[in-house]
């Protein structure tokens, strides 16, 4: 983590947000499953007393959507990593395999579209690069939503497709890969906040050129910045309070820098997590010919409706894949 002391006013009130709004995405939801609980526990007892099939059929109703979204809940409580409540990026990459591989990569663009819609979250494009002759060779989505991360990071690894290719005129089959990876968003940017009770000044007489003015007085100046350690100073002006401005500059670019670096430490965390987009790398196959079935090689879920997967109801094997990881915040890749 960053040392403390130079994030700005807004990037703090950004992090009081964001924790504020994963907060309420817990209480609310738990608030409302309790109170319509009650409710329904008191419908109950009515009805051993006076039967009212209506009523009894209302019931059971409400206690059929009750088990579903205290499942949802209950999903909810494994995304305990750190950056699970976060947006995230999307990155899909065609694998080898020329317009093929490009047109899958285009149809699992769609497929999370599909499944972010479902969602409510929204989606930006950021970056787009189409195939020569169909499909993507890759993209970059963005997409917003609580909890984003914690869903979409269970997608992170090859996908494998098994169909009769289009491009084919002999109709053969054909097997495609493409890659997919997720990152949290973070802040887009690195902004540079110094408190004064964070610094300690010293200042001393300069040496070297500049006559007999720097070597009577105490003009050039040495900051600490005591959060992290960094010392910077700067003699080379007349004036102490030059001197301190050209060190509060030095600071700040050393304090960029070493959040710039944590930050691709970071990155380079994650992209190391990347698996070669090939055979025997996949995380889940798509077979459409000779049968239709997505099989999930981590949990062994299998579901023969691929069409529907296709279409974005994917939660079932993001459910399967957190139920049997615990969401440790790490990689679905790893």
């Amino acid at each position: 983590m960053a040392a403390p002391g130079f994030w700005n006013d807004q990037q703090q009130a950004q992090a009081v947000v964001q924790q504020v709004k994963a907060a309420k995405g817990w209480v609310d939801p738990y608030d409302s499953i309790t109170g319509r609980v009650a409710s329904a526990r008191e419908l109950d007892e009515m009805l051993a007393l006076e039967p009212d099939p209506d009523l009894d059929a209302e019931v059971d109703r409400e206690t059929s959507t009750l088990d579903a979204e205290i499942e949802q809940f209950r999903l909810r409580s494994l995304l305990s990593g750190p950056d699970d409540f976060r947006d995230a990026q999307l990155e899909i990459s065609a694998g080898a395999g020329g317009t093929e591989a490009q047109d899958w990569a285009a149809m699992l663009m769609r497929m999370y579209t599909r499944w972010a819609e479902r969602k409510g979250y929204t989606i930006d494009i950021l970056d787009l690069s189409e195939g020569e002759e169909a499909g993507i060779k890759g993209a970059v989505l963005e997409i917003k939503g609580l909890y984003a991360y914690g869903f979409l990071k269970a997608e992170i690894g090859v996908h494998r497709l098994v169909r009769i290719s289009p491009f084919d005129a002999q109709a053969r089959r054909h097997t495609s890969f493409a890659s997919v990876f997720v990152y949290p968003v973070v802040n887009e940017e690195i902004n540079i906040e110094i408190r004064d009770e964070d610094i300690k000044m010293d200042v001393f007489r300069a040496s070297g050129a500049g006559g007999q003015h720097v070597n009577k007085t105490s003009s050039a100046v040495r900051l600490t910045h005591i959060p992290s350690g960094i010392v910077v100073a700067s003699q080379q002006e007349r004036s102490q309070h030059k001197n301190k401005g050209t060190a509060m500059k030095m600071l700040k670019n050393r304090l960029y820098q070493l959040e710039a670096e944590r930050q691709a430490k970071k990155k380079a965390e994650l992209d190391a997590t990347k698996s070669d987009v090939s055979f025997g790398n996949q995380i889940r196959s798509y077979v459409f010919q000779p049968y239709t079935m997505v099989n999930d090689h981590r949990t062994e879920l299998k579901i023969p409706d691929v069409q529907r997967i296709m279409d974005g109801d994917i939660d079932e094997f993001i459910e399967a894949y957190l139920s049997q990881t615990g969401s440790s915040g790490g990689s679905a890749a790893a």
